[in-house]
């Protein structure tokens, strides 16, 4: 069975930079898969690319067993795929709900449906519910993440592309950001995840690959790539160094 999404030699530039070096990866149906990498590695670059809101300049790029090259954003939102973008992007001036249905614009002749999803968002976010007819710019940090989520939510993706989801959040949003990360996927939604905690982010797929300076520098399952001690020194802080020093010391 071929996998849900294929990325293939993809080479992306901004004018005479090159962003991203003919990088390949895969994810299953039904997987989180997470892409770790420092400020400027692509990882953003790589998201937007397979949204369709960046051209390619080479390499392919297959959901479902269908090429992506050259569609259209509004297209591929349709085919199935969806993102939430860093730095959360909601519409300040427009309340909960509005942001919501924005989400869905491309079901618009399906009611019944856009009720499903949005029930379906309030259940993974109730503080969302509470606050549907609030100014989304009135909420806090944490409250605008789970609205840019449950924006990408309303029309129900296939996979899901999450973009920093815990960038700027106190610790105890994170945990929770991450538990609804787990809980949509159990519902059946693949996750392609963009994260620079690590810790986190490998605590919750089960493929992780590594971007650095535009190309693939490590792949791995989670558990690989948390024993690589290059990802360890680059990405975990040592932790998992310095722990086992300790254990060998005594």
């Amino acid at each position: 069975m071929a996998p849900l999404l294929v990325v293939e030699d993809l080479q992306v530039s901004y004018g005479s930079v090159e962003a991203l070096k003919g990088i390949s990866l895969y994810l299953e149906e039904g997987e989180i898969a997470t892409v770790l990498g420092a400020n400027g590695a692509g990882k953003t670059t790589l998201l937007n690319a397979i949204s369709g809101l960046l051209p390619i300049q080479a390499g392919r790029i297959s959901f479902e067993r269908e090429d992506l090259n050259g569609i259209p954003a509004y297209e591929i939102v349709l085919r199935g795929i969806s993102q939430s973008p860093e730095g959360r992007k909601v519409f300040s001036t427009l309340t909960v709900e509005e942001n919501l249905n924005l989400g869905a614009y491309t079901r618009q002749t399906h009611k019944a449906e856009i009720a499903q999803a949005k029930e379906r968002v309030f259940s993974l976010f109730p503080i969302l519910k509470e606050r549907r007819k609030q100014l989304s710019g009135t909420l806090s940090g944490g409250e605008q993440q789970m609205l840019a989520i449950g924006r990408a939510l309303m029309s129900s993706p296939r996979l899901l592309l999450l973009d920093e989801p815990s960038l700027g959040l106190a610790p105890i949003l994170v945990k929770q950001i991450f538990s609804i990360i787990k809980e949509i996927n159990r519902q059946g939604t693949s996750i392609l995840l963009v994260e620079q905690n690590a810790h986190k982010a490998l605590s919750v797929a089960s493929m992780g690959y590594v971007l650095e300076n535009g190309r693939i520098s490590t792949t791995g399952s989670s558990a690989e790539l948390k024993s690589n001690k290059k990802v360890q020194e680059a990405y975990l802080g040592g932790a998992a160094l310095k722990k086992a020093g300790r254990s060998s010391s005594t």
